[in-house]
């Protein structure tokens, strides 16, 4: 089973930015907003916000042997299907916005155990200050709960000027982790060091190999 991995935060803090490390080869990017990368780097991305081409892609991607999948702006896959489908009336549009977006989660989970696909969002907060994925629409907020499809759920961070994602739940907000997969509540912006720290908790590469 293939693992989906969110990575929220607001614009800014460091969503995009930690994929800095990676080489090309190292990491498939789906580029949903359209917006280059914020920093140098030899790294092509794939630019869409259709479903059928996100999911060929991936499944493209897969066949090529990539491990490391990352769909940057995800949030945007919900957003311009909206802003498309903003002068139909009713709630079928709403429905169908939460069901792509289901479904686009439910497909990692089909993928080789090896294989991670990273979700970047946006967050939201709400009146209470809670701070959850930014969706459309209440049926993903009150039928499902996004984050309730993952197990792991990080946070960007800035504190004091550097750059971290957040690994453990503040009370107010859905970030989570295994046990024992972080030593500490805030980690590097690295998404390349996250990548490997999964893979090692999980022993993805080992179990590849066995299986090979």
């Amino acid at each position: 089973m293939g693992i989906p991995v969110m990575i929220l935060g607001e614009s800014g803090t460091g969503k995009s930015a930690s994929l800095r490390n990676f080489q090309p080869g190292e990491v498939a990017i789906i580029n949903v907003a359209g917006k280059p990368l914020p920093f140098r780097t030899r790294l092509k991305t794939y630019i869409s916000d259709d479903y059928n081409q996100v999911t060929a892609a991936i499944r493209g991607y897969v066949g090529k042997g990539a491990k490391s999948i990352v769909i940057d702006d995800s949030q945007y896959l919900m957003a311009d299907e909206f802003m498309r489908r903003a002068k139909e009336n009713g709630f079928q549009k709403f429905t169908d916005i939460g069901k792509n977006y289901f479904d686009l989660i439910s497909l990692v989970k089909t993928l080789p155990d090896d294989r991670i696909v990273y979700f970047l969002s946006h967050l939201t907060t709400d009146d209470q200050g809670r701070e959850r994925c930014k969706t459309i629409g209440k049926l993903l907020d009150e039928k499902i709960t996004v984050e309730g499809l993952f197990t792991i759920v990080l946070k960007t961070q800035v504190k004091d000027g550097h750059y971290y994602f957040s690994t453990q739940n503040n009370g107010m907000d859905t970030v989570k982790s295994p046990i024992g997969m972080f030593e500490d509540s805030l980690t590097e912006n690295d998404l390349k060091t996250i990548d490997l720290t999964i893979r090692e908790y999980y022993n993805t590469e080992e179990e590849q190999h066995e299986e090979n």
